[in-house]
């Protein structure tokens, strides 16, 4: 034990609890947990305690209650909105849910899963896929992201089209409130009156009301089938109206519609060198467009995408198109789009924005969005790629040449994200449409936000965390104990 969890008894009773494996205050041991994905907040930690079981986080939380020690629950540390990083002060503990990481039970005729928060998606994904099931939801983090961290931002990715963010997949929940008490609702009813739905609540609540230890999950009979195509487009526009056609034409088997600009296919194809365009021609936008089966094989459901574009071309809405001959080739058109935040992080500074409207008035809230913050800002590129077909988009901003990455994002980038916000909020849009508010859009949200929801939300925070001890400083700027 250190010479510090000896003069500290909430240290040494932590540490006693937990043991060594699961609590340590070795700044080396905790330094890696202290900086999030984008690398845009650092902050301290008093220690780090990684529970093994419910019982071990209830205890702790317990612990932490009666020392008015605060938590900063951590998943996979895949976030885009600093919603898992401590602040500066170094008074809180960072806790950190990955060695919580079982499948407790796996049910294929029940269509069902019981996951604790540690488990990786890819895991969950693989596990479902033995049993000739999946889990109807994947992002390009899928190899870090945590089913904890996934129900507690209510994380969306490529399927919401037609399956749905997180909070369509959980069917019950386990989570700590900040009494220590354990709420159980992890079995799951498909009715059920007794009230309020109490894991509605902590779902996307960002570990403000509640630490997420598991959750029972839906599963999907694995596809049969599968189709995926890359289109060349003459315009955002035209994107728009290929995906209504496309969802009247393929119906239900319509599973993703992802846009691509030009300018980040380059950036991605500049930062994987094995990577190669999909299309012979450079196109202003690109679609990539998948749609699964659980009744048909790959060849029907590819000559019924191939006919639904044949269809497209004839009205002038898309320029070329090639759809993926085998999964590698379907695989290699997904590593493209999955590459693109990695791809324009390299280019050097920027403003990242998680943002959504209603569906049928992105495509002209893109191209009145583009020339106004571009002029607005000289010298900066306007992009926005993601997932059209659920009217959620990421909105980035790149710096000016030269701008130094740290600097410009504190002092013009601030204008320039204020400037999307408002934006969004004038076409009735969100400014966080699946990464949460985190520490990075808290002052934005009670800027924006309606205040009777603002209101409402802090009397919830005041009620299940009257000390304010959960992930203090995200998405609520005021403190609980001074709610109304």
């Amino acid at each position: 034990m250190t010479e510090t969890a000896t003069r500290s008894p909430f240290l040494a009773a932590a540490a006693d609890l937990l043991g060594p494996r699961g609590f340590t205050t070795d700044p080396e041991r905790i330094e890696g947990w202290l900086t999030d994905w984008r690398g845009r907040y650092t902050g301290r930690a008093l220690a780090m305690a990684s529970p093994a079981s419910t019982q071990e986080v209830a205890a702790l939380v317990r612990l932490c209650a009666q020392h008015r020690v605060p938590i900063v629950p951590q998943g996979g540390n895949s976030g885009m909105a600093g919603g898992a990083t401590p602040d500066e002060s170094g008074a809180a503990i960072l806790l950190s849910l990955r060695r919580m990481d079982a499948i407790r039970r796996l049910d294929a005729e029940a269509g069902q899963v019981v996951c604790e928060a540690g488990v990786v998606l890819q895991t969950l994904h693989e596990a479902a896929a033995d049993t000739g099931m999946r889990f109807p939801l994947t992002l390009g983090g899928k190899g870090s992201a945590t089913i904890g961290g996934l129900v507690s931002t209510n994380a969306g990715g490529t399927q919401v089209l037609r399956h749905g963010t997180m909070r369509a997949q959980v069917l019950g929940l386990e989570a700590v409130l900040a009494s220590g008490e354990v709420l159980d609702t992890l079995t799951p009813l498909k009715k059920d009156n007794r009230g309020f739905d109490l894991k509605q609540l902590l779902i996307g609540s960002e570990g403000t009301l509640g630490i997420v230890t598991a959750a029972t999950l839906r599963l999907l009979p694995a596809p049969v089938g599968r189709a995926t195509a890359w289109v060349g487009l003459p315009s955002i526009a035209a994107a728009g109206r290929l995906l209504a056609r496309a969802s009247r034409t393929l119906g239900e088997t319509l599973e993703g519609f992802e846009v691509v600009p030009a300018h980040c296919l380059d950036s991605v194809l500049a930062h994987l060198p094995a990577a190669r365009a999909p299309l012979a021609q450079r196109h202003a936008w690109n679609a990539l467009i998948e749609c699964v089966s659980v009744e048909v094989d790959d060849a029907a459901l590819r000559e019924s995408l191939e006919t639904s574009l044949a269809g497209a071309m004839e009205e002038g809405l898309l320029e070329d198109a090639a759809i993926a001959a085998s999964e590698t080739q379907a695989e290699d058109f997904w590593t493209l789009r999955d590459s693109i935040s990695a791809a324009e992080r390299a280019l050097g500074p920027a403003m990242q924005h998680d943002i959504s409207v209603p569906v049928e008035r992105m495509p002209d809230f893109i191209t009145a969005a583009v020339p106004d913050l571009e002029g607005a800002f000289p010298g900066t590129r306007a992009v926005a790629f993601g997932h059209l077909g659920d009217g959620n988009v990421h909105f980035h901003v790149l710096a000016p040449a030269g701008a130094v990455r740290g600097q410009w994002e504190e002092t013009q980038g601030k204008a320039v994200s204020a400037r999307v916000h408002d934006l969004v909020t004038q076409w009735g849009g969100s400014i966080s449409a699946e990464h949460g508010i985190g520490q990075m859009k808290v002052d934005e949200l009670a800027r924006l936000h309606d205040p009777v929801a603002l209101m409402l939300m802090g009397r919830v925070k005041q009620a299940l965390d009257p000390l304010g001890l959960l992930n203090p400083g995200k998405l609520l700027t005021v403190p609980p104990a001074t709610c109304a």
